[in-house]
């Protein structure tokens, strides 16, 4: 580790740490079911949708065989628990998601 951090730098950020969502869908048994490409489909739409709403601050999409991707949500666990059951990938046992509650800090963003 090259960067010195203080205490005190510590401190000052945890000051302004914002409550939001994190939300981790994971392929479910139903992956590869009949319609399963259009399903999934309507799920990217509904997904940047809900980005271009600024119900999802950052969106990663997973190359895995286990995780389908992360969502770092602007609304409490609850209301993000509720927005993700209605995903047309989750209804159609193609994916489940957990939400949990975490933290971040204004202006981290992906590198461009």
């Amino acid at each position: 580790m090259s960067t010195t951090v203080t205490d005190e730098q510590i401190r000052a950020l945890a000051a302004t740490a914002k409550p939001y969502s994190l939300a981790l869908l994971h392929w479910g048994p139903e992956r590869a079911m009949d319609g399963a490409d259009a399903i999934e489909l309507e799920h990217q739409r509904r997904m940047v949708s809900l980005r271009a709403q600024g119900l999802i601050a950052i969106l990663c999409p997973v190359a895995s065989d286990t995780v389908a991707g992360v969502a770092i949500m602007t609304v409490p666990a609850e209301e993000a628990a509720e927005i993700m059951a209605e995903d047309p990938c989750v209804r159609a046992g193609m994916m489940r998601c957990e939400v949990h509650p975490c933290h971040g800090f204004p202006g981290d963003a992906l590198p461009v």
